[in-house]
């Protein structure tokens, strides 16, 4: 090995450095370069990848590879032959000529690198307001009784996108004392059981008399994103709106989940909702 190298450099210093040419040659699979070579002399070709292995038709070359480079030294003056080089991703294709004079040699191929496209800086145009409105799905209330609390949460429509839930929500006072509205907290009901699928119920609010009719395993804390209330203090008779956002895991299964505001000083202030 080590006698390889010291042949190789002195190989390579003694020949005249102007009449040795460098190639660049571009990646082609369906492309035969021609390689022109002298005696006493070494041709090197230089990949862009690791050479997994090389082929050639006549011992009248000698090939030898290290990492991603071939040496190609020819042992007769008349012989051609062809030659296949191979890397992960590649195979290349050469013809040996004839040795000839060193002024006419190719003294060193360069496989020509890739050109790596320039990543995208423009961002997906944000959706408009509109979009965003028209994308929306009405909540139904399912309620065979209206509700007699007098904190009442009425849940609007939603919207999925990103990931994310938004769900926009409506608070009516209907006491005799003011109610502060705040950013509820969420849970998803696990295990939950109710009189009747509730596939039929997706996108539905369920009402007081409804909801006291589901059964839950237990309750798990929905992560809240971000949430916005149009006023926060609500004197009797006023209604506020208010949104919601969370991220809920993917599911196949229709979801309870219960949007839990702060209580009235005589109840709890909750809203259920199918999704």
């Amino acid at each position: 090995m080590k006698r390889f190298w010291i042949v190789l450099i002195i190989v390579a210093t003694a020949a005249p450095l102007a009449a040795q040419k460098i190639v660049r040659e571009p990646s082609d699979p369906g492309r035969i370069i021609h390689l022109r070579t002298a005696l006493n002399h070494l041709t090197v070709i230089e990949l862009r990848e690791p050479v997994v292995q090389v082929a050639t038709g006549s011992q009248s070359f000698r090939v030898q590879w290290r990492e991603n480079k071939v040496f190609v030294q020819p042992t007769e003056s008349d012989a051609s032959t062809n030659l296949f080089i191979w890397t992960a991703s590649e195979r290349l294709n050469y013809e040996l000529e004839p040795a000839g004079a060193a002024a006419a040699m190719d003294f060193a191929v360069d496989q020509i690198p890739l050109i790596q496209p320039k990543a995208s800086s423009t961002t997906p145009p944000q959706p408009s307001t509109t979009d965003i409105l028209l994308a929306g799905k009405p909540v139904r209330l399912e309620s065979a009784k209206p509700s007699r609390k007098a904190v009442e949460v009425v849940i609007r429509d939603l919207y999925e996108g990103d990931g994310r839930v938004l769900v926009r929500y409506a608070v009516r006072n209907r006491g005799s004392h003011a109610y502060e509205v705040t950013t509820p907290k969420v849970f998803a009901l696990t295990g939950a059981h109710y009189p009747q699928s509730l596939y039929g119920l997706v996108d539905s609010q369920l009402g007081d008399q409804e909801s006291s009719r589901l059964t839950t395993k237990q309750e798990t804390p929905v992560p809240v994103l971000e949430g916005h209330v149009q006023s926060s203090h609500l004197a009797p008779g006023q209604e506020s709106l208010g949104v919601v956002a969370v991220r809920l895991p993917s599911t196949t299964e229709p979801t309870v989940l219960r949007f839990q505001f702060a209580n009235d000083d005589r109840e709890q202030v909750a809203a259920f909702l199918v999704r």
